[in-house]
C-alpha cells in the first residue's frame, strides 16, 4: 500500500473519529439542555404569577434553543413528588419551584439529589437553615414596587379610600401589602386604607368569587381604588371593578388586558427574567446556588406605565412617581415591611 493511500484512510478515519465525538457532545448538550418546571397553586393561566414564570421559560426555549417540561399539582399538595419526578428524570438537568411554598420541599429535594441544578421563585429566606450549593433562591423586594404603585393610589384617589386584597395571610403577601400602605400614606397621610385577606391557606390565590366579594365590599365601603395580590383570584377583583365602574391595580404581570380601561396599573416582578437569566447560566456551566435578591435597584420590580394606561397617570403624577423611585434606588426612602 502506497504511503498517499495510507495518509488518505488516516485522514478519513481521523475525520470521522471527530464528526463522531462531534455528534455525541451535541447530543449529550442537547439531553442536558431541558429544564423542568413546577408551578404554584392556581397553576398556568392563572394571567399573573404563574403565567409569568411560563413566559420565562417560552422565552429561554426561543432564545437559547432549549426544551421544557412542566407539571401543574393543582392546589400545590403534590409539589414535592413533582418536584422529585422531574428530578428523576435524566434528561432534566434545571428544576424551578415557582412560589414561596415550594421552599422546604425544594430544600429537601436538592440535598436528595447533589447533580442537579434547582430554583425557587420567592423562597422563603430562614437564616437559621443553609441553602444547598445547587439551589439559588431568588426573592424580590416586592415592598419597593409596591410602594410605588401605593404612591400612584394615594395620589389619584379621589375618595382618599382604596383597597388591598392579599391572596393568603403570609410574610411573602404581607411584603406587598406594607410596600402598598407604606406608598399610600407617604404622598397621603390621611388616606384610608382597607385591607383583606382571602385566606390563611394557598386557597386564597385560586378563589375568584370570595376575592370579588371582598372586592364589593371595598368598593362599597369608599374604596375607589383595589390592589390586588392573590394571583388566579385577582380575575374576581377585576369582575368587581368593571361591574361597579371602579379601578384597579394588578400584580406580577402586566395585567391591562384583564380589564381594560379600569387597570389604573400593575406591579410587576422580573419573574421571567429570572427564570431565563437562570437558564442562561446553566447552559453556559455558570449556574450558582445562592440567594438572588432584587428590586428596584436591580429592575426586578417596577410599574407599568404605557400608552394603555397613561391617560389615568397625569403627567404630574407620574413625575411624583419617578422622583420616589429615585430616593428609593439612592436610599433615600426606606421600604421595610414586619
Amino acid at each position: 500500500m502506497n504511503k498517499k493511500l495510507i495518509i488518505i484512510i488516516c485522514l478519513i478515519t481521523l475525520l470521522s473519529s471527530l464528526f463522531f465525538i462531534s455528534c455525541t457532545r451535541r447530543e449529550k448538550q442537547s439531553q442536558k439542555v431541558k429544564l423542568g418546571l413546577v408551578f404554584d397553586v392556581g397553576g398556568r393561566g392563572d394571567k399573573s404569577f404563574n403565567d409569568a414564570a411560563y413566559k420565562g421559560l417560552e422565552r429561554a426555549k426561543a432564545e437559547l434553543g432549549i426544551d421544557f417540561e412542566v407539571i401543574d399539582p393543582g392546589d400545590g399538595a403534590d409539589r414535592e413528588s413533582a418536584l422529585r419526578i422531574l428530578a428523576a428524570k435524566n434528561d432534566i438537568g434545571l428544576i424551578f419551584g415557582v412560589g414561596f411554598i415550594f421552599t422546604d420541599d425544594i430544600t429537601n429535594i436538592a440535598k436528595e439529589f447533589p447533580d442537579k441544578k434547582f430554583v425557587c421563585i420567592d423562597y422563603t429566606i430562614d437564616s437559621n437553615k443553609q441553602i444547598p450549593q445547587n439551589l439559588l433562591a431568588i426573592t424580590f423586594k416586592e415592598e419597593e414596587g409596591s410602594f410605588l404603585v401605593g404612591a400612584i393610589a394615594g395620589l389619584t384617589t379621589k375618595t382618599k379610600t382604596v383597597g388591598f386584597i392579599g391572596g393568603m395571610q403570609s410574610s411573602l403577601i404581607k411584603k406587598f401589602e406594607d410596600g402598598f400602605v407604606n406608598g399610600v400614606k407617604y404622598v397621603c397621610p390621611d388616606c384610608n386604607i382597607l385591607v383583606s385577606y382571602i385566606s390563611v391557606t394557598g386557597e386564597g390565590f385560586k378563589n375568584a368569587p370570595k376575592a370579588k366579594e371582598i372586592a364589593i365590599t371595598q368598593y362599597n365601603n369608599n374604596a375607589d381604588i383595589i390592589y390586588h395580590a392573590s394571583g388566579l383570584s385577582g380575575l374576581g377583583v377585576f369582575e368587581a371593578t368593571r361591574d361597579m365602574n371602579k379601578l384597579a391595580i394588578g400584580v406580577d404581570l402586566n395585567q391591562w388586558s384583564e380589564a381594560p380601561g379600569y387597570i389604573l396599573t400593575s406591579m410587576t416582578k422580573q419573574v421571567d427574567e429570572m427564570i431565563l437569566l437562570a437558564a442562561r447560566d446553566y447552559v453556559n456551566n455558570s449556574f450558582k446556588g445562592g440567594i438572588k435578591n432584587i428590586g428596584l435597584k436591580e429592575k426586578g420590580v417596577d410599574y407599568v406605565y404605557d400608552e394603555n394606561n397613561k391617560h389615568l397617570i397625569p403627567d404630574n403624577i407620574h413625575k411624583k412617581v419617578e422622583e420616589i423611585r429615585n430616593k428609593i434606588v439612592n436610599g433615600e426612602i426606606k421600604v421595610y415591611s414586619k
